[in-house]
Order: structure tokens, then C-alpha cells, then sequence
């Protein structure tokens, strides 16, 4: 039979991983800051939004785009962008940045064209069918941010979007 512990009128396996854990928390250390700080509730929240604004691209026609799709097309200025600075702004490798890319241009959201300034560079752009992707992108995103600011208030919502401003472009 299998090792058992009694915490708080549970019985429970004890494995290596939970006895590990436990041997923490016996000793009065709390792992809560593991869930806790704010780059995981800024990770979770950020999940929360963007799965919201898939939802309504979805419902509006537009499913084809996965997260990974959007990181890209976020960072994608509309009169294009070159390949290895959209690399750059989506935090990826050129050759992810590629690879979704390639899937982008499959979908008629984007198409790439020689740099002009630079033959061996590729130059980004959203293609017709990209620019209404990206309109209704645009209203997916306003209506979540409204459903995010109703849920927090809009002294709250204003506060959050400021500090977030402030805090990504440093602070002076």
C-alpha cells in the first residue's frame, strides 16, 4: 500500500513531487507567491483577453488565426514591416517568424515582397482580405477591452492601461 499523509483531513499519495512540496510547506514556507506574482497574473489575464478577442474573430468569421498567428499580425505595421524587425517585435526567430508567416500568406492574410531599400530583405504586408482581418480584429479588441473595463470599472481599467503603458515603455 502506498504511503499516505493526512493534510488537513485529506489523505493523499506521497510521492517524491509531493513530498518535496510538502516538505516546504511543513516547514512553513508558502508557495503561494508561485501563483501570485504579477507575471503570472499579468500571463494569466493576458491569456483570458486574447482567447476572448478569438472567440469574437471567430464568431465574426475570422477562425482561421491561432495566438501564435496574431503575435505576429500585432506586431505587423500596416504599410509592412521587414521580416527580421517583426522578428524582433514578436520575440521570435526569423525562422518562426517564417514559418508563421508562410501560414499567414496561406491564409491571404499577408503576402511578402522585396525590401526596396535592401534586394536580400522581405518586407511584411497585409494583403486586402489581411486589411479586413485586421478591421475586424480591431473591433474584437475594442470589444473585449469594454468587457475587461465593465469588469474592473473604468477607474480601475484607466489605471491598469497607464500603468501597463508606463511600466513597457519605462518609466521617466
Amino acid at each position: 500500500m502506498a504511503a499516505t499523509r493526512n493534510t488537513a483531513g485529506v489523505r493523499k499519495k506521497i510521492t517524491p513531487q509531493t513530498e518535496a512540496f510538502d516538505e516546504v510547506a511543513i516547514a512553513g514556507k508558502s508557495n503561494a507567491w508561485r501563483t501570485s506574482n504579477i507575471g503570472r497574473l499579468l500571463n494569466e489575464a493576458v491569456h483570458r483577453f486574447e482567447k476572448s478577442v478569438l472567440e469574437k474573430m471567430a464568431a465574426a468569421g475570422h477562425g482561421e488565426c491561432t495566438l501564435s498567428h496574431i503575435n505576429v499580425t500585432r506586431n505587423l505595421d500596416v504599410e509592412g514591416t521587414r521580416a527580421v524587425e517583426l522578428a524582433r517585435r514578436a520575440s521570435m526567430t526569423k525562422q518562426s517568424l517564417g514559418e508563421l508567416v508562410t501560414q499567414l500568406e496561406a491564409l491571404g492574410i499577408v503576402t511578402r515582397v522585396p525590401d526596396p531599400t535592401d534586394g536580400r530583405a522581405k518586407v511584411v504586408l497585409f494583403t486586402e482580405k489581411g486589411r479586413d482581418w485586421l478591421e475586424n480584429f480591431h473591433a474584437a479588441l475594442e470589444q473585449t477591452e469594454k468587457e475587461l473595463e465593465s469588469e474592473l470599472s473604468t477607474t480601475l481599467y484607466k489605471a491598469v492601461k497607464r500603468g501597463l503603458a508606463r511600466y513597457a515603455h519605462g518609466a521617466d
